[in-house]
């Protein structure tokens, strides 16, 4: 099995480690992101998709605890009632951030949970106990589905128990054993899954739209297509050095997670995407929501506020599943046309202040200082095209402005000595 950092990203599946790196992040902060990879055999989505374990951040629970309690917000039947101060004695550890899996011929009991046979049947003291599954197990982690259409075509039974763990988020699980009182509990477990469309039985939204549905972002991965991409694919790379990048990513998490709440989507974004969602009749208002939470996540990662490119590099994963190709080509020229007015102003700003500047108080460009003095003065309006407050020093009422010695003419009224220097002249 490769490592994160031995894998070679490509145009063809870079989207998967840009969307891959936002799940890690919102799964740190206690927010699940559901992915969905797909494309044909051999395009790399489940090593990619494995091979992210190496990057995971760990995670603090209560010492020992199977449900992977958080301290400060314990959840399963043992310490939920428990205070600050028991839970302290109990102690607390960091382990390693879940990562399970669920296969396509997986069994219900195995998923959610079942009688523990093993204490059930211990000579000296039988109990009737629940042996977690793998869904309970995962919590504050993430449950890989591989060849997920084909749980969706075969197990109803298990989709309907991933539609309850992704319907909300937190989402909850229910675990029911006869002879035992019932279990239910909220899980926050992110759900990756993968998939080839264009095998039996089909693309997921064709089999089980409702599950196709809950997945934030829907990534297409393709092949390589360049030589030299494939060559360094098949050269693989130097392992001690991987370790090293693969510990600046999980350090690059858990700052991006500190600074997560400084970034927010301001209300022209808001009012963009509630558009969208209103005026391209959208079905489903959860890819609003993905487009929401994917750009906060986004700009913490990038140590930056989340802006209109940001939204419409995640429109095409959040919607590529909710609706047709047309539309969405739509959605994205519209939002392209939104980027276009947002510098389009300030633009025009700027070159009314240049033209009322330069005519009206006749700004001497003619030699090389001066031409520099009035790129200065035309651009210290620049602060209140955005919106902001000049400085006294750039402020217009304080510019000392020097008229011409003479009213200003066209060239036509010039005589040709009048524009034309001899060097003679010139000296």
């Amino acid at each position: 099995m490769k490592r994160y950092s031995q894998l070679i990203r490509h145009e063809g599946n870079s989207g998967l480690f840009d969307i891959i790196d936002v799940a890690i992040l919102a799964t740190l902060s206690g927010i699940p992101i559901h992915i969905h990879a797909e494309g044909l055999r051999g395009t790399g989505k489940t090593t990619i998709i494995r091979a992210s374990r190496n990057i995971f951040p760990k995670i603090e629970r209560i010492k020992g605890c199977e449900f992977n309690c958080d301290p400060k917000k314990p959840h399963c039947p043992l310490h939920r009632d428990l205070s600050p101060e028991e839970i302290e004695k109990l102690g607390v550890e960091k382990v390693d951030m879940p990562f399970l899996e669920i296969s396509a011929s997986a069994k219900k009991g195995t998923v959610v949970g079942s009688i523990d046979l093993e204490k059930l049947s211990s000579r000296e003291n039988p109990q009737a106990a629940l042996l977690l599954g793998t869904i309970p197990r995962a919590h504050r982690g993430v449950i890989f589905v591989d060849e997920i259409n084909r749980l969706a075509d075969t197990a109803p039974d298990i989709v309907d128990i991933l539609l309850d763990v992704m319907g909300t988020k937190p989402g909850r699980i229910q675990i029911e054993e006869v002879g035992l009182p019932v279990v239910e509990l909220p899980v926050q477990v992110s759900v990756w899954a993968a998939s080839n469309p264009d095998e039996e039985p089909g693309p997921l939204e064709d089999i089980r739209r409702q599950l196709s549905d809950r997945f934030d972002f829907v990534v297409n991965v393709e092949r390589p297509k360049d030589i030299g991409i494939v060559r360094r694919i098949l050269e693989g790379s130097d392992l001690e050095e991987d370790i090293d990048l693969e510990m600046k990513k999980v350090t690059g998490f858990i700052e991006a997670q500190k600074r997560l709440n400084e970034f927010h989507l301001s209300d022209a974004l808001k009012t963009t995407l509630a558009s969208i969602y209103v005026n391209f009749g959208l079905e489903s208002i959860r890819g609003i929501e993905s487009i929401l939470l994917g750009a906060r996540l986004r700009g913490a990662l990038l140590g930056r506020s989340p802006d209109i490119k940001d939204i419409m590099y995640l429109t095409r994963y959040a919607l590529k599943h909710r609706t047709d190709e047309k539309n969405l080509a739509e959605i994205l020229k519209n939002l392209e046309n939104n980027n276009s007015r947002v510098t389009e102003p300030i633009q025009k700003t700027l070159a009314e202040h240049s033209d009322r500047s330069t005519q009206s108080r006749g700004l001497e460009v003619s030699a090389g200082k001066d031409k520099l003095s009035a790129l200065r003065r035309i651009f210290s309006f620049f602060p209140r095209a955005l919106g902001g407050k000049a400085s006294t020093a750039t402020d217009p009422k304080c510019i000392e402005v020097k008229a011409p010695p003479h009213k200003a003419v066209t060239l036509k009224q010039l005589d040709f000595s009048e524009c034309v220097k001899t060097e003679d002249e010139l000296r």
